[in-house]
């Protein structure tokens, strides 16, 4: 009976280790995204688009997103062009690991960083500046893969961008 109890206690030491440390984890990286980032916005995409680029030796991806809420930056009302590595033209394709992909009607919260060369945004910091958010069907809440609520994401994210 002793054993099972000590047997208990360890593991649940080691489980309570790991959810402190997936905690911080992920809020390490919530912090790298909103410090390293020009705009963060959600919104759902509306468009997506694959085309060469001027000199048909690279395929880029413009994805154009209804803005819904902006959390840093500004001038990105209304919808926001993202560009982004790889896509499909007439049945060529160039995939990018670690890259974000989009899908039309996606409801996401991105981490954006503006190119000072044309302008144009990019998601930062690869696959992982860009968090879909989905509605968790038994609460009705909108909440990312790993069901962690984006109204908490969010208000981290305030918190972070409100931080001197």
């Amino acid at each position: 009976m002793l054993k099972s109890f000590r047997l208990f206690l360890v593991l649940s030491c080691i489980l309570g280790l790991q959810l402190f440390a997936g905690t911080r984890n992920e809020t390490a990286v919530i912090k790298k995204l909103t410090k390293g980032s020009d705009v963060i916005v959600t919104g759902k995409v509306t468009n997506r688009k694959s085309g060469w680029n001027a000199d048909k030796t690279r395929i880029y991806t413009r994805t154009t997103l209804q803005v819904n809420e902006i959390l840093k930056g500004k001038g990105t009302v209304g919808s926001v062009e993202i560009i982004s590595p790889g896509g499909e033209v007439d049945g060529i394709g160039e995939l990018y690991t670690h890259m974000p992909v989009f899908e039309n009607n996606e409801e996401v919260l991105v981490f954006l960083k503006q190119d000072n060369l044309n302008q144009a945004y990019r998601v930062f910091d690869g696959e992982d500046g860009k968090i879909t958010i989905r509605v968790d069907t038994r609460s009705n809440e909108k909440t990312t893969a790993s069901e962690v609520g984006i109204k908490e994401i969010k208000a981290r994210i305030k918190k972070i961008v409100n931080e001197k």
